[in-house]
């Protein structure tokens, strides 16, 4: 009963915001609700939701102070250069832009964080999507489906769990899985340059001149001093229906209020770029070595960038003002998703649908059990947060396969494949950071989404088998 339950309760959850019918906080928040009184469990929901929410009050802290801080890096110019590199690449084409999205997402992911991936990312590349009427989902596509295949590094987390949950190595685990990651990422450039080409061809051929001068509201700080934005001649297909036809970059949504990142505005701070760049490479450091909690040293580290980037108080207000949007949206969601993570654990509707799942595989299928785990881990870290997975279910699936003489380093490595996908899973925090800040439903990036991160969790699953790592 549990089992059916909590199927219903997450297809019920995926459809009404797929749809609309619902925003997320309020689908977190009322489903679960909702499905915890048909189970008759109702009286002890604020239990369940008061430990979902003492589960994640870190996550969301770490968010909140996250945003603060590198809202406050973006705003002192931290990441101008990377604009300009990303624009010098991409040459305001649709392809190379989408493309760019995929490597920046992917190098900025080597520091183990989505969200501060995302941040980054986005805060790179927004201004380029939205000037250009690019569908906005395919950045958050591409982004998170990159940063899913970066997340296996050890320092990320899915991996270190894995080591911890099966007493294996984690060297052991992702130093063989390189090829097939590395395949993995390949697949995620080709998908951006595969929707990039469908991005030119729906926008026709854009180009940067200095000459022609139209809209000077709109100057990019990666086109450099003079130059400006201009349109070339369209191709085939105008509008502004993205691809797959999730856009929601309407073209003439306050259009005028776009303004890039301003290569004059006043918040920037070049005489302390140094500064700030050595404080961030040792934030990040701090974070990888893990000498302190990581909300403790987004605490401490937004802290001194607003101190010492901006020493007048009223400087200070006006800076957490400007981010305090995106802190409330990411934060809410959070604590929202607290009661989602807290009902489905605490009612027990977790452990039962694992349960079911493994004891569906049937016994031929024991000597093949790192391919069933690895097939198993797509589904089981969507809809489950990678605790859940990795100390709750991956065991039970190591024992089985041990029965049939499959050892816990290939359960290991297989449990990894499906991260791609997870990044994208209404269970992770991060996630929420990417939309909100791309200003995309969340709705509207999993529709567009989940069927290009399960076909890359496929090819990192595929690549493995065929390396003969799994």
């Amino acid at each position: 009963m549990l089992t059916v339950l909590g199927f219903a309760m997450i297809a019920t959850f995926l459809v009404l915001i797929m749809t609309k019918k619902m925003s997320p906080i309020a689908s977190l928040v009322l489903i679960p609700a909702l499905f915890c009184v048909a189970v008759g469990q109702g009286a002890k929901l604020g239990d369940y939701v008061i430990e979902g929410v003492g589960t994640l009050a870190p996550t969301a802290a770490m968010l909140m102070f996250a945003i603060v801080y590198f809202g406050v890096m973006i705003d002192v110019g931290l990441f101008d250069p990377i604009v300009r590199a990303i624009l010098r690449f991409c040459k305001a084409d649709p392809m190379r832009i989408v493309v760019g999205t995929a490597l920046l997402a992917a190098i900025v992911s080597l520091d183990g964080d989505g969200s501060t991936t995302f941040m980054i990312t986005v805060s790179a590349m927004y201004p380029l999507y939205k000037r250009l009427k690019m569908s906005l989902v395919v950045m958050t596509c591409v982004a998170a489906t990159a940063n899913g295949v970066m997340n296996t590094l050890p320092w990320g987390g899915p991996t270190a769990r894995a080591a911890t949950a099966l007493k294996v190595d984690a060297a052991d685990i992702f130093v063989p899985m390189i090829p097939a990651l590395a395949v993995g990422l390949l697949a995620v450039i080709l998908l951006a340059f595969v929707l990039g080409r469908r991005e030119r061809k729906r926008l026709g051929t854009l180009t940067l001149d200095e000459a022609l001068v139209t809209e000077p509201e709109t100057v990019l700080v990666g086109a450099g001093g003079g130059d400006r934005l201009t349109k070339a001649p369209r191709g085939s297909g105008t509008g502004t229906g993205g691809a797959g036809g999730a856009d929601i970059a309407e073209g003439d949504e306050a259009e005028q209020e776009f303004k890039g990142l301003d290569p004059d505005r006043p918040t920037l701070r070049p005489k302390l770029y140094w500064f700030n760049a050595g404080l961030t490479v040792a934030l990040l450091a701090a974070m990888i070595l893990e000498l302190m909690p990581i909300p403790v040293l987004f605490l401490i580290g937004a802290a001194l960038a607003l101190t010492v980037n901006f020493p007048r108080m009223p400087d200070q207000r006006a800076r957490i003002a400007a981010h305090a949007d995106n802190v409330l949206n990411v934060s809410g969601m959070v604590f929202a998703a607290a009661v989602f993570t807290g009902v489905l654990t605490g009612t027990g509707m977790v452990e039962h649908m694992a349960d079911w799942l493994v004891g569906a595989i049937p016994d031929a299928m024991g000597p093949h059990m790192a391919v069933v785990t690895g097939v198993l881990s797509l589904p089981l870290t969507y809809f489950m947060s990678n605790d859940g997975f990795y100390f709750g279910v991956l065991p039970v699936l190591a024992e089985a396969g041990a029965a049939h003489g499959v050892s816990h380093l290939e359960i290991a490595r297989a449990s990894i494949a499906g991260q791609p996908l997870h990044m994208s899973s209404p269970l992770v925090p991060a996630v929420y950071v990417l939309v909100g800040m791309a200003k995309v439903e969340f709705g509207d990036h999993t529709r567009f989404t989940v069927k290009w991160a399960v076909l890359t969790s496929l090819v990192v699953l595929c690549a493995g088998v065929l390396f003969g790592i799994i």
